[in-house]
């Protein structure tokens, strides 16, 4: 089994990975960082949760840091002549420090959590970071950019209101990252992100990360790209192998009990829940709350700081659960989270590829559970097709219902995907989008009061006849 310091990397960065307590790569990693260190283009396509993100920001920093000591002597020797001449111009490098590589994500978590990893890793090398999102004041940012940074992780929307102010100069970058291609995409923002390329060095470096790879995206690597190394783990479009996942049919008012059955009597231990509007993922919380059980709502009304600290909260163990929209999906990043719950059906399948990916992550085991509402037949059917199988259908005695047959046929692709618009923008834009139905607000009853202390925890099997092309039914008491 290969290790991190067989790839190449530098001294300082590998230091860096070892205080982490790292040693070995996962598959991306290894696959991805020799090709990056050499200066090459490259795709990398993987599931959520595999390390993406550290596979490219430890090549980043290691090739920024290795040629940055290499030209210290010269910058020394240029401030020496800047005193002896009286320039205070060349004081530091201020704003003669040109931004040389740059990170930019979908969402402002995501950004953050990029940010995190480039301080982690890059500690003791002397580059300077910054993330630049909206929802906060611009005079920071513009601040960090006057005093000059090496690294710049960002959010579209706000990146191109610096560069169109000319707070910010691009042309001197030499390392593009793109990360969560296909989630920019989605949220529209395609048109923004070749704009920014456009404003890069023809003679840069351009990485692409991705956990789907739809044409359209395929498409802008042929655009941005040169000769790009293309590295797949995995199916395209599968979630980690190590995700259980499982559907339940459920009317829209019985949700808010088949949720707290599960949380009941799952040894579900810190675990995500996704809805569809932030009204609703408010309303759950509460509910939550109301029946002894610690949840925190996170969603694009909340500040930045709510959101923070909601997230700390959640990661230190203080509330079970998170409810939140899509907002969290991709920037999420909190070890050991058992299970996701799809309160709601997600807006598209790589939506919910998206979602799942928050468990199962470093070869850890996790249960994705999706709440299928009958008017959500058709949102199943794409997600199965997408994912090449059916998902195991659990029933819950007196809450859920039998999920009729749904169709898999290609024609049935152009019927609208049920499960509400994603947000569009970021930054302190829009997210969650336009729900549908009323939540169901529920009596407080949940079916695990009764028969919850039965063998197994109240599950038992059931035998179907039929092929192996059929889902595994299983059957929870009330």
């Amino acid at each position: 089994m290969i290790k991190f310091s067989e790839l190449g990397l530098s001294e300082q960065v590998l230091r860096a990975v070892e205080k982490c307590g790292y040693d070995t790569p996962t598959p991306i990693q290894e696959a991805a960082i020799p090709p990056a260190l050499a200066g090459k283009d490259l795709t990398g396509c993987a599931q959520t949760g595999t390390g993406k993100t550290a596979a490219f920001v430890l090549p980043m920093i290691s090739r920024l840091h290795t040629s940055t000591t290499h030209s210290n002597d010269d910058d020394r020797g240029r401030r020496d002549d800047d005193r002896r001449n009286g320039n205070r111009g060349g004081r530091g490098r201020g704003p003669s420090r040109p931004v040389r590589a740059l990170v930019v994500t979908p969402t402002r978590e995501l950004a953050l959590q990029v940010a995190e990893s480039v301080r982690t890793y890059g500690g003791g090398t002397g580059l300077r970071s910054v993330a630049v999102y909206g929802g906060v004041a611009m005079g920071p940012q513009i601040e960090a950019f006057r005093r000059g940074v090496d690294i710049v992780i960002a959010t579209p929307g706000r990146l191109l209101d610096h560069t169109n102010r000319r707070n910010l100069d691009l042309s001197k970058v030499e390392i593009l990252v793109l990360d969560e291609a296909d989630r920019m995409f989605d949220m529209g923002f395609i048109n923004d992100v070749r704009k920014i390329v456009s404003e890069t060095s023809e003679d840069r470096q351009t990485l692409l990360f991705s956990a789907t790879m739809a044409p359209p995206i395929e498409k802008l690597a042929r655009e941005i790209q040169r000769n790009p190394e293309m590295i797949e783990i995995g199916l395209r479009t599968n979630a980690a192998e190590t995700v259980e996942q499982k559907i339940c049919g459920v009317h829209g008012d019985a949700k808010i009990d088949l949720l707290l059955h599960v949380l009941r009597n799952e040894p579900a231990g810190r675990t995500v829940v996704f809805t569809r509007t932030k009204h609703r993922a408010d309303k759950i919380a509460r509910k939550l709350v109301q029946s002894k059980i610690s949840a925190v709502a996170i969603h694009s009304n909340r500040s930045q700081a709510q959101r923070r600290k909601g997230l700390a909260d959640f990661s230190s163990g203080r509330f079970q659960v998170l409810v939140a929209t899509d907002v969290a999906a991709r920037g999420l990043d909190v070890n050991n989270i058992t299970h996701v719950i799809n309160f709601d059906i997600p807006g598209t399948p790589e939506d919910y590829i998206h979602r799942i990916g928050r468990t199962g992550r470093a070869g850890e085991s996790g249960e994705a559970w999706t709440f299928i509402a009958p008017e959500d037949r058709g949102g199943l059917a794409s997600i199965e097709r997408m994912i090449g199988r059916q998902i195991d259908r659990v029933e819950v005695e007196g809450v859920t219902h039998e999920i009729a047959s749904v169709s898999h046929r290609s024609d049935r692709s152009d019927r609208p995907f049920r499960g509400g618009q994603g947000g569009r923008r970021n930054g302190g834009g829009r997210s969650g989008g336009s729900g549908g139905g009323r939540s169901g607000g529920g009596s407080g009853r949940s079916g695990s009061s009764r028969g919850g202390s039965s063998r197994n925890g109240g599950y038992r099997s059931s035998s179907e006849s039929g092929g192996t092309s059929r889902p595994k039914r299983r059957s929870v008491k009330g």
